[in-house]
Order: structure tokens, then C-alpha cells, then sequence
């Protein structure tokens, strides 16, 4: 009996600049799962260039790894992605190992809980749930309140642009904020 592949056809992410340029990712269908825009990535890693390089970064909803493979390649000293759904978890492994990626480590796991250990500084974040779940608002807060966030730390976020935007922290200053079809997408600082 054939073993069922852990990725479907098409499924595939391309890591746009750094060391790993055009390099295409796999990962498996899973509810909510919708990879950033290449124009998106380009944009946000545009604005993050300068802190990039030995920067500790937290992709908190990894799903495809866009976001988290994207600032390894591009010199991130650092990078802990996050993803709930341990199918999706173990393949984010496996693209780690095909690449080299020490710089990458993968953790399965909720990202409410998970911000209820201790906390570990991070100079960047990614934020990008599904956006039917509308965890952005209790994520904020547990960064801000528990201590996840490192002394001049970048925060980005992505929301459905007809949902309901995320409530932040009242000292979050808005640094960037742009739109891409159905989606919201800015950078914060504290």
C-alpha cells in the first residue's frame, strides 16, 4: 500500500532573496493555510531589511514557512516557527533539513499557549493566522504583557482587510501599513 504524500500537487512556496533564492517549498493542504503574496513578502522584507541580518525571529502561524524561510535565507541570526497542525509541522522539518537551515527551529504547537511559557526575546515577529480564527488581538496582548518582545522589536501582521481589524496594545506605534487584494498587512514597533 502506497504511503499518501505528505504535500499536495501545486502546494509550493519560493523563497524570494537571500542564500536560497528560488529555491520552491512544500507543504501539505490544511484549513486556513494561505501562504503570503510573493509582492507582500517582498514589500515586508523591503522594510525589515536593515534589522534582518542576526536578527532572532518568531513566525508565530508558520503554516507554508514563507515568512520564517524567507528571513533565514535573507541572514536572520535566528528563526522559531511556530505551526499548530503537526502535519504541516513536519514538513516544515523536512524543509528545513533539504535546505540546511540551522538557523531554523520548528515547534508544533498552539500559539496562545505556546505564549503562556516563558518568554524568549524576539527583535521580529511575524503574525499571520488564519484569519477566520481571529487570534491577532489575544496574540498582541500576550507578547506585549509576557515579555516576547526584545528591546526595538518589529511586529508584523496580516488581517482580512473586510474582518475585523486586531485591538493593539495602546503603545504599538504603526510604522507601515499597506493593502494587497483581500488583505491588511502593517508593521508595528513598541
Amino acid at each position: 500500500m502506497a504511503k499518501r504524500p505528505l504535500t499536495e500537487p501545486g502546494n509550493r512556496v519560493r523563497i524570494i532573496g537571500g542564500e536560497h533564492r528560488g529555491r520552491r517549498l512544500a507543504f501539505p493542504d490544511s484549513p486556513g493555510l494561505r501562504p503570503t503574496a510573493d509582492r507582500t513578502r517582498e514589500t515586508l522584507f523591503n522594510w525589515l531589511q536593515s534589522r534582518l541580518p542576526g536578527a532572532r525571529c518568531l513566525d508565530l502561524f508558520s503554516g507554508s514557512g514563507a515568512l520564517g524561510f524567507e528571513a533565514a535565507s535573507r541572514g536572520a541570526g535566528q528563526v522559531v516557527l511556530l505551526e499548530q497542525d503537526s502535519r504541516v509541522a513536519a514538513q516544515l522539518e523536512a524543509n528545513r533539513t533539504l535546505l540546511g537551515m540551522a538557523s531554523i527551529l520548528v515547534h508544533q504547537g498552539d500559539a496562545i499557549d505556546w505564549l503562556d511559557r516563558p518568554a524568549e526575546p524576539f527583535d521580529i515577529i511575524f503574525m499571520d493566522p488564519p484569519f477566520a480564527d481571529h487570534l491577532l488581538t489575544d496574540c498582541c496582548r500576550k507578547l506585549d504583557e509576557n515579555g516576547w518582545l526584545g528591546r526595538d522589536p518589529r511586529l508584523y501582521l496580516e488581517w482580512d482587510l473586510h474582518g475585523p481589524a486586531p485591538e493593539l496594545p495602546p503603545h504599538w506605534v504603526n510604522l507601515k501599513e499597506k493593502k494587497a487584494g483581500q488583505v491588511a498587512y502593517a508593521l508595528y514597533t513598541r
